[in-house]
C-alpha cells in the first residue's frame, strides 16, 4: 500500500504540475485568438470538435479504459491486450474518417453549419492521429507514469503558441484553430509512440477482442451517453441560434474548464487508476476516494464560486470586450461547475474503477431524459434564459449520481456531502459578503479578489480538518 501511495502522490504532483502549465498558457492563447477571431469562428470549431468527438468514440471503444482497469497476468498479456487495441482503433478510425469525408456536406448540414463540409473532412484528420497514440497513454495512466505524459503534454501546450495564434493573425478564419488541433494531435502521436515501450506489432488475436469487447460494450454505451450529455445541447443551439451565438455559448464553457481544469484533469486520471489498483479493498478504496474529494473541494468550490462573482472581469481581460454576452453564462456555469465536479464527477470514476461502467451510462441516460427537453424549450426565450436552464439542469446529475452512489455502490449521500459542507460554507460566505456592485474599477476588483482569497481562508479556518489540510496541504496529499 506504501508503494501504491508513493505512485499515487508522483502522479498527481507530475499531472498538478503539467496542468498548471497548461493551464497557465491557455489562457493567454484564449486572450489572443478571442481578440484575432470572431465568435463565429469559434462557433464553426464547436461543431467540427463535436463530429470529431462522437467518431472518437468509436475508434477507441472503451480499449483505453480497458488497459488501465483491468489486472493482467503479466506485461506480456498487457501488451498482447494492448496491440489488439491499437489494431482496432485504427483500423477503426480510418473507416470512420473516410465516411465523414464522403458525406461531409451532408454531415455539416445536419449539424448546423451547411457549406462547412470541407472543414468537417480536414479537421476529422485528428481522428486516426488521436487513435494512434492513445492507447500508449493509456498505458502510462494504468502505471501511473505521469512524469512521461507531463513532456507529450508540454509540447500540446506550445501548438497554440506556434501554431494556432501565428496562423490566426495571418488567416484570420477558424482554419488557424483547426490548423492548431490537428498539429496537437499529430505531435501527440509522434513523441507517444517514440517513446513508449511497448511498440505496434502486425498480430492480431480475434478471440481476445471478443473477450476485451466484452467488458468495453458498456465503456462504450457510456461514452455516447456522456457525448450527447456534452454535445446534444450544441447541437440544438446551433440549430435554433446562430454561429455567434454559438461561439459565445461553447466558449463560456470552455474558459471555466481551463481555470476548473487545473485541478480536474489533474486528479480525475490519477483517481481512476489508483481505484483500479484497490478496487478489491474496500476500506482503502473509499479513503482514497474521499480523501481526493475533500481536496478537489478545497481548491475548485472557491474557484467556481470566484468566477461567479468576478465573471465581468473575467470576460474582459480573457475575452474581450466583443464576449461581454458570455459573461453571465460564464459565472452561472462556474457556479454550478463548483458542486458537480465534487458531488457527480469524481462518481464515473468510481464506477469504472469498479468495473460497472454501467452505471455511469445510467446516469447520463437519466440527465438526457432531462437534458434535452429543458434546451428544447428554453431555447425559445433567448439565449440568456437558455444559459440560466441549461447550468440549473446539471444538478439533476449530481441527484442522480448521489443515489447511485449509495444505493449501488454503497457510499453514504450524506458522507459525500458532508466531506464538502466546510468548503461550500466558507464559499457561500465569500460571495455573500463580495456580489460586486457595478461599474466599479479595475483596482477595486483586484482589491476585492484578494479580499475574496482572505474571506475563503478565514472561514475555512474555522473547521479543525480543513485547517490542517490547508497548512499540511503536501503531507496530506502524500498519505
Amino acid at each position: 500500500m506504501s508503494e501504491l501511495n508513493k505512485k499515487v502522490a508522483s502522479a498527481t504532483k507530475w499531472s498538478s504540475v503539467t496542468e498548471i502549465a497548461a493551464k497557465l498558457v491557455a489562457p493567454i492563447s484564449t486572450m489572443v485568438l478571442a481578440r484575432v477571431l470572431a465568435p463565429e469562428a469559434f462557433g464553426v470549431l464547436v461543431t467540427a470538435t463535436m463530429v470529431i468527438s462522437f467518431a472518437e468514440i468509436f475508434t477507441d471503444a472503451g480499449f483505453q479504459k480497458y488497459i488501465v482497469q483491468h489486472e493482467f497476468e503479466d506485461e506480456k498479456s498487457l501488451f498482447r491486450s494492448t496491440n489488439v487495441a491499437f489494431w482496432s482503433n485504427l483500423v477503426m478510425s480510418l473507416i470512420i474518417w473516410a465516411v465523414i469525408i464522403i458525406f461531409a456536406d451532408e454531415i455539416a448540414e445536419l449539424v448546423g453549419n451547411k457549406g462547412y463540409g470541407s472543414v468537417i473532412a480536414a479537421s476529422c484528420f485528428c481522428i486516426p492521429l488521436a487513435a494512434f497514440s492513445s492507447i500508449q497513454m493509456s498505458i502510462y495512466r494504468r502505471h501511473l507514469d505521469y512524469k512521461t505524459l507531463f513532456l507529450v503534454r508540454m509540447v500540446g501546450v506550445a501548438i497554440p503558441l506556434v501554431i494556432t495564434i501565428p496562423l490566426a493573425f495571418i488567416l484570420r478564419t477558424y482554419w488557424a484553430l483547426i490548423a492548431g488541433m490537428i498539429g496537437l494531435n499529430l505531435s501527440n502521436a509522434i513523441i507517444l509512440t517514440i517513446k513508449s515501450r511497448w511498440k505496434p506489432k502486425l498480430e492480431y488475436d480475434f478471440l481476445l477482442f471478443k473477450q476485451m469487447f466484452a467488458f468495453t460494450v458498456w465503456s462504450l454505451l457510456e461514452a455516447i451517453s456522456i457525448w450527447l450529455t456534452g454535445y446534444i445541447d450544441i447541437f440544438i443551439v446551433g440549430k435554433m441560434l446562430n454561429e455567434y451565438y454559438l461561439g459565445i455559448y461553447r466558449v463560456s464553457m470552455t474558459t471555466v474548464g481551463q481555470f476548473t481544469g487545473i485541478i480536474t484533469a489533474a486528479t480525475t486520471t490519477v483517481l481512476f487508476s489508483s481505484l483500479s489498483r484497490l478496487q478489491t479493498d474496500r476500506q482503502e478504496f473509499e479513503k482514497m476516494f474521499f480523501n481526493f474529494q475533500k481536496l478537489v473541494g478545497l481548491l475548485v468550490i472557491p474557484l467556481g464560486f470566484g468566477i461567479f462573482i468576478f465573471r465581468d472581469l473575467v470576460v474582459d481581460i480573457l475575452l474581450g470586450s466583443q464576449w461581454c454576452a458570455a459573461a453571465h453564462f460564464m459565472g452561472i456555469w462556474a457556479l454550478t461547475s463548483a458542486v458537480t465536479i465534487v458531488l457527480s464527477h469524481y462518481s464515473s470514476e468510481v464506477y469504472r474503477a469498479l468495473g460497472k461502467p454501467k452505471l455511469s451510462f445510467v446516469a447520463q441516460l437519466l440527465h438526457l431524459i432531462v437534458l434535452v427537453p429543458v434546451v428544447w424549450y428554453f431555447v425559445r426565450f433567448g439565449f440568456e434564459v437558455l444559459c440560466d436552464a441549461r447550468a440549473i439542469v446539471r444538478l439533476e446529475l449530481v441527484l442522480v449520481n448521489l443515489i447511485l452512489m449509495y444505493a449501488v455502490i454503497h457510499i453514504s449521500i450524506w458522507k459525500m456531502i458532508k466531506n464538502i459542507l466546510p468548503e461550500l460554507f466558507a464559499a457561500s460566505l465569500m460571495t455573500g459578503i463580495l456580489l460586486l456592485p457595478p461599474n466599479v474599477g479595475i483596482l477595486i476588483k483586484i482589491s476585492y479578489i484578494i479580499l475574496s482569497i482572505a474571506i475563503y481562508i478565514g472561514a475555512i479556518c474555522c473547521f479543525k480538518n480543513e485547517r490542517h489540510i490547508l497548512f499540511n496541504l503536501k503531507k496530506y496529499l502524500k498519505r
